[in-house]
């Protein structure tokens, strides 16, 4: 693990919900006055928008498989890389990926460029100055042949609803934000299982902390859900790899979130709604004791000083 210069990796499947876990996170960093150099994974895919569709076409063609999930379409090499680098420099090179109108308009002001949606910006530098480099996206966790990223992340979050519950989701999100068609959802889902099983699964053994949300309502059918369940439909299910290792006071979890209760000594349950406060109470001490220890070799925070921690 880096000290002085500590990587966070928020890890999850497509539609699995870690834009809540990211919205969470943000609202740390700015509260305790946190700079981060925050990395989307969609930039280290390996392929622009038509190159991939063209490259799926091609793996169909010959019965082969082939999607974002896979080493094949990512650079794997190249987020290790930049892990690495930023835990030993600070320092490193990113991109982004734009996926809309909008922000190809953003980036394009920014960088004088005329790009289109589906492509992406040029490597630039990591800005100096931050104090934690920021993941959010698929693979944040990934190890395998000739690469290890997860060797690299000081903290490593999983975001991992039931898998019902993940489907409905990405389906209602690409159909109504991305404007496919609901078949075509299906269709994708069902190409990307082979390297969901051997490359995004394998990751939630690896996390620290694991958020996986169980819905109270029936998700037997996905493929027909005219909804999404909200998060007072559900509970969450948080379990820390090493609790001792994160200096977990669970009775303090218990007091805090009203409904939460233990279901096994390193797992706590907490309702749906109270999701974003979980996040921000149980990793308000553990980030702001990273940022403490970048210049020094102290000991982790006690007990006593997670509990004086403002989490408001």
């Amino acid at each position: 693990m880096s000290k002085r210069h500590p990587v966070v990796a928020v890890t999850g499947s497509s539609g699995a919900g870690t834009s809540t876990v990211k919205r969470a996170f943000e609202h740390i960093f700015a509260r305790e006055d946190i700079v981060p150099a925050v990395v989307e994974g969609d930039s280290y895919h390996r392929f622009e928008r038509m190159p991939m569709k063209k490259a799926m076409a091609d793996a169909l063609s010959k019965g082969e498989n082939f999607s974002h999930f896979g080493p094949e379409a990512n650079l794997f090499d190249k987020l290790e890389e930049l892990f690495k680098i930023y835990g030993e420099t600070g320092g490193g090179k990113k991109r982004y990926y734009l996926h809309s109108p909008e922000e190809a308009e953003e980036h394009n002001t920014r960088l004088g460029t005329s790009l289109e949606p589906g492509q992406f910006t040029p490597w630039e530098d990591i800005p100096e100055g931050t104090d934690v480099l920021f993941y959010e996206g698929l693979h944040g966790g990934v190890e395998g042949d000739g690469y290890n990223v997860a060797s690299y992340a000081d903290l490593l979050v999983g975001v991992v609803p039931i898998t019902n519950l993940e489907w409905i989701q990405k389906i209602h999100r690409d159909t109504a934000e991305r404007g496919y068609d609901p078949r075509d959802v299906t269709d994708n889902i069902l190409r990307r299982m082979s390297d969901y099983v051997h490359y995004i699964t394998p990751q939630f053994s690896l996390t620290d902390v694991n958020f996986q949300r169980v819905p109270t309502v029936d998700t037997s059918n996905p493929f027909v859900a005219r909804d999404i369940p909200t998060l007072d439909e559900s509970f969450v299910v948080i379990r820390f790899k090493d609790p001792d290792k994160l200096q977990v006071y669970f009775p303090f979890l218990l007091s805090m979130i009203h409904g939460a209760f233990m279901s096994r000594r390193n797992t706590i349950v907490v309702p749906g709604g109270k999701m974003g406060l979980a996040i921000e109470i149980i990793f308000t001490p553990i980030v702001v004791d990273m940022i403490k220890r970048k210049d020094t070799d102290r000991p982790q925070l006690s007990v006593a000083d997670q509990r004086g921690l403002r989490v408001t």
